[in-house]
């Protein structure tokens, strides 16, 4: 009994230790592509990864792959999007973590007048430290009026 409770503690520890060091570097390489550091950021995709981007608007639906998943990161870069990690969840072994991320963004303009804000959570399926998949959850208005500012149409609507 007394080695089954050390093994749990043992287990439990090990959760704990890996859930901070995943935090940890996600931290790191996000502030890395603020910076403009894709690259670096895109190391933690799977090549065949899928990002979902819900709503109406310039910025989705679906990003599948590695090449696609980077056209996504340059464009956020380079229409002048800034952004910051807050809380970020980590839960499940390595083979099959979830994670879930509540993210900040905006973009202002030269002048410094704020263009576009917004809040989202991020929702990830993470194997051997590479996400599978991607979910992002914000207030697509907002992102339709910053596609409005953009001079970025909408998509078409598409058949039923």
């Amino acid at each position: 009994m007394r080695r089954a409770i050390v093994l749990a503690g043992l287990a439990c520890l090990g959760q704990a230790a890996y859930a901070w060091a995943f935090r940890r570097l996600l931290r790191r390489t996000a502030r890395g592509l603020m910076a403009g550091d894709v690259d670096g950021f895109l190391r933690f995709y799977a090549d065949d990864a899928t990002v979902v981007f819900p709503g109406r608007n310039s910025w989705g639906p679906e990003y599948r792959g590695r090449d696609e998943i980077e056209g996504f990161l340059k464009r956020f870069l380079a229409v002048g999007l800034q952004g910051e990690l807050h809380e970020i969840l980590v839960s499940g072994p390595p083979w099959n973590t979830t994670v879930c991320a509540r993210f900040d963004d905006h973009a202002t303009a030269p002048d410094g007048t704020t263009v576009y804000e917004n809040r989202a959570v991020i929702f990830l399926k993470v194997a051997w430290g590479k996400v599978r998949y991607e979910e992002v959850f914000e207030d697509t208005e907002r992102v339709a009026a910053f596609d409005r500012h953009l001079g970025v149409a909408e998509p078409a609507p598409t058949a039923a």
